[in-house]
């Protein structure tokens, strides 16, 4: 369930600038591009120590992996809990073989960077999943195609009507094209940037309200995306926006006025309800309060005793 401010998503908690109010208030200065650009590593956004213009590994780190045949190497950003609410879904319909072992990659380290994880996302991006279940292990990158591709092995959460699939596909690809603009855009430069640029949070912010209102209007004639059923364009869609209309995403419930969007404040709280989404929610997560907190996850039992508040309550 949402909580308030002490459960916020990860992108408001672990996420917060790296930079001085000096720097968040300078005037934004006019910039000419040079002829060919050059990576500046010390430009002082949230990133920059970890992030470069190449790909690949830059050291060897090997993957840790549990007694499941589904490994997820992930963390609680929205895109990581998209996976984690899907195999707790299916968990809960009864799936044996959708559990999982969740090991935690700290990207503030550079963790995506190493040979391990390289080897089954070449973009270095969590979440990222290795399905030991058949003759050859399989990889799975990009958080759209494990919900599709979990989707299909155990044949829950999409539609199987060609009109309802189709709608289900359009809205997890809407989501896939929209987000981008809602966390690397607007979040970015509201939250993150070194400096606050009026005309870049205004670009994106425009951007964000109108993708409200796309969704807002929808659902305002659906219970879900696809229709009536839950299906996987709702766990995409609801870790971005359901925390965006809950004013815990980027702490810009203000900013944006998202009280307005009535219908995908209705949507998000009845997603919320779900057990399996609450327990979602905790796995990767390293922010928020302790109890709310499950760095990894191996067994259903680990809710109730690896949390970080009653790990920590074992420690002299």
């Amino acid at each position: 369930m949402w909580a308030g401010r002490s459960l916020c998503c990860c992108w408001e908690s672990w996420l917060k600038p790296k930079f001085s109010e000096a720097a968040v208030t300078e005037d934004n200065k006019a910039y000419t591009p040079p002829a060919i650009w050059t990576w500046n590593q010390a430009n002082g956004g949230t990133f920059a120590s970890v992030n470069r213009p190449i790909s690949g590994a830059t050291h060897e780190q090997a993957l840790q992996v549990g007694r499941h045949p589904l490994q997820l190497y992930s963390l609680g950003t929205p895109n990581g809990v998209k996976v984690t609410i899907m195999l707790e879904e299916l968990l809960a319909l009864g799936y044996s073989g959708a559990e999982y072992d969740a090991w935690l990659i700290r990207i503030h380290q550079g963790e995506q960077f190493g040979s391990g994880f390289v080897e089954i996302n070449p973009n270095s991006k969590i979440p990222a999943l290795l399905d030991h279940s058949g003759a050859t292990p399989q990889r799975v990158f990009e958080s759209g195609a494990i919900l599709m591709y979990l989707s299909e092995k155990f044949g829950a959460f999409m539609p199987t009507e060609p009109a309802a699939r189709t709608a289900c596909l359009s809205w997890l690809f809407w989501q896939m094209g929209s987000a981008p603009f809602l966390g690397g855009g607007f979040g970015h430069f509201y939250a993150y940037a070194p400096i606050k640029i009026e005309y870049a949070i205004d670009r994106y912010a425009m951007e964000v309200k109108r993708q409200l209102d796309v969704l807002d209007k929808h659902l305002a004639q659906h219970t879900y995306l696809a229709g009536d059923d839950y299906s996987i364009a709702d766990i995409a869609v609801w870790p971005w926006y359901g925390a965006l209309v809950k004013g815990v995403l980027y702490n810009a419930g203000e900013f944006l006025q998202v009280h307005e969007y009535t219908h995908v404040r209705r949507w998000a709280d009845l997603i919320a309800q779900r057990p399996a989404v609450q327990r979602g929610r905790m796995v990767n997560r390293t922010f928020g309060e302790l109890s709310s907190q499950l760095h990894e996850r191996h067994d259903a039992s680990d809710f109730d005793t690896r949390t970080q508040d009653k790990l920590q309550a074992t420690q002299p």
